[in-house]
């Protein structure tokens, strides 16, 4: 199979997924590369940047919410279209558990024409990790790093060994159908220390679903607001944080429970 063009797709809020995504695109060492950052809110209005071509391979990349791909992130993918456009599906998990969302994420790219050829599982540090309650702290590290670098060179080795791309070269993924229910995540937004804000709007610009009031930065919208911590993880002030108790009782349960490290999982 000869590939041109290396498209990476994601939707990464705290930036995590695209990293990993940036790791593995460099060890396939494609020229022609591009990124299609879906956790932009403009990008759903331009679904026509959003087609591709049979002598592309694509990654797509999201994060794990609750067992699941965000509800946010499939429907801006379900703008895509492929054209038996070979790809690998990768979602990136907080060391709990990914559930369906890798079955999720490949099932949805298959419905959009694509035909996904590896998937993996990685592991990156929790969005609710804390300095008290750290979860998957650092993560990916070097190791991690490692096992992306291993991971594109399975990708290579078998995108030089099929010939006509068909359904047979889809690897079996794991998780359930119908999917695990969603569940809304039962805390409050982050809210904003007015003291130390300065203003710089960068909280605003990182929110993917401009839930955070441009006009009035202590007012986040609750029912908008997914609870991604990207606010939070990008504050340079720190002045972004969560206030709402269940969240620390949540961080301190999964730093509890899901300690034992975890390492990515590979399906080719």
């Amino acid at each position: 199979m000869d590939i041109q063009k290396l498209q990476s797709i994601y939707f990464s809020p705290t930036r995590t997924t695209s990293t990993i995504l940036d790791q593995i695109a460099n060890s396939l060492e494609i020229v022609n590369t591009t990124k299609i950052d879906l956790t932009c809110p403009q990008t759903e209005q331009d679904p026509n940047q959003l087609s591709t071509g049979k002598e592309e391979l694509v990654l797509f990349g999201a994060p794990v919410y609750g067992g699941r791909i965000p509800p946010l992130a499939a429907k801006r993918l379900s703008q895509l279209k492929g054209n038996q456009t070979p790809a690998v599906v990768i979602v990136v998990y907080g060391n709990r558990a990914f559930e369906d969302a890798l079955l999720e994420l490949s099932d949805l790219v298959r419905a959009r024409g694509f035909i996904p050829i590896a998937g993996a599982a990685f592991i990156g540090e929790h969005s609710f990790s804390t300095h008290d309650n750290p979860i998957a702290k650092a993560r990916p590290d070097q190791a991690d790093l490692n096992n992306i670098e291993a991971f594109g060179e399975k990708i290579k080795e078998k995108i030089m060994g099929i010939q006509n791309l068909g359904a047979e070269h889809i690897p079996l993924i794991p998780g359930d159908t119908p999917y695990k229910e969603l569940h809304k995540i039962p805390i409050k937004p982050p809210i904003t220390i007015e003291s130390d804000c300065t203003q710089c709007m960068a909280c605003v610009d990182a929110c993917p679903t401009q839930a955070i009031d441009k006009e009035d930065l202590l007012k986040t919208d609750q029912d908008t607001c997914i609870r991604c911590a990207a606010c939070v993880k990008i504050c340079p002030e720190n002045a972004r944080i969560y206030d709402d108790p269940k969240l620390q009782e949540i961080s301190k349960r999964l730093s509890t429970n899901c300690c034992d490290r975890k390492e990515p999982e590979f399906f080719l």
